[in-house]
């Protein structure tokens, strides 16, 4: 849980600075976006607890995103409490506890509190917040993570250098990128689109590590592993199918909200529940694994 705590004062140093961000100022497009037509493009609810009003946008879709978070923070818990000596349980435990960070951020900003975050007291709602931006840092982090729970599992000697230099560089260019796109601020330098592209290799890297070891060794964890990113592979492409197909406005139409990113977050819920029951107790470092089979 050390290297975990560490993290923690970032969080602290960038709420501190947000403040001093130009962030909001980056305007919803294409196409632009309004309060009315925010509220008009998506399910809501006016709520009242005492003397505080606020508005509750999509309850569907907060409801799936935050359980997708509590589900990985539990999972990642769990990790951490199982780690023994196994260095690649503590990655896959700090790697969870970042991806359910992030998606408790990510379902804040681009679900339940949209409106109240980017839209209300505005003209024209803005494109983004620092809620996102610590989802952003989150995710980019948890699957860099991942790639060194991997690492100590399917790899050694300088294969294993390699990748962990590799995840730590790609960790430190993506956060310094995006710090930067905050604050300057920069529409694309803070997006969903570069983070995906610095994430994407590391699931190709991840696929190929499990892969390439399973059909060498043929071992349960390697083809656990294997499974665990093609899975991910088919949850990502019923997201894009979805979103392609515009079915997401297509439901809306009938007045029935059920969007691309509800299949893409219950799509990782199920994928998580595999991590927990088909992978977790399989994880264990390379070299426990050499003297078991020695």
């Amino acid at each position: 849980m050390n290297k975990l705590g560490r993290i923690m004062p970032l969080f602290v140093f960038l709420t501190f600075l947000s403040g001093c961000s130009r962030l909001s100022t980056i305007p919803y497009c294409c196409p632009e976006q309004t309060p009315a037509t925010w509220l008009a493009n998506h399910p809501y609810m006016e709520i009242s607890i005492g003397s505080m009003d606020f508005i509750l946008m999509v309850p569907s879709s907060t409801i799936f995103i935050y359980l997708l978070g509590i589900i990985t923070i539990t999972i990642g818990v769990y990790f951490l409490r199982t780690r023994d000596f196994h260095t690649s349980r503590l990655w896959w435990g700090i790697s969870l506890l970042l991806w359910g960070l992030g998606a408790l951020f990510a379902g804040t900003s681009y679900q339940a509190f949209s409106y109240e975050i980017k839209c209300a007291g505005k003209a024209v709602c803005s494109w983004t917040s620092w809620w996102e931006i610590y989802y952003l840092l989150c995710t980019t982090s948890s699957v860099n993570a991942m790639i060194m729970g991997v690492v100590h599992t399917s790899t050694e000697g300088a294969a294993r250098r390699v990748l962990s230099i590799y995840a730590l560089a790609n960790t430190i260019v993506y956060v310094i990128i995006c710090l930067a796109g905050a604050f300057l601020p920069h529409r694309f330098m803070v997006s969903f689109e570069l983070m995906v592209l610095f994430t994407g290799l590391g699931f190709l890297i991840l696929f190929a590590i499990s892969l390439t070891r399973f059909l060498r060794h043929r071992t349960a964890v390697d083809r656990s592993l294997v499974i665990t990113w093609i899975s991910l592979g088919l949850v990502m492409a019923a997201y894009f199918v979805y979103y392609g197909l515009g079915i997401t406005e297509k439901l809306w139409e009938k007045n029935i909200w059920f969007s691309a990113n509800d299949v893409l977050h219950i799509g990782l819920i199920l994928w998580m529940m595999y991590i927990a029951f088909g992978l977790s107790k399989k994880i264990s470092d390379l070299e426990s694994l050499s003297r078991t089979t020695g």
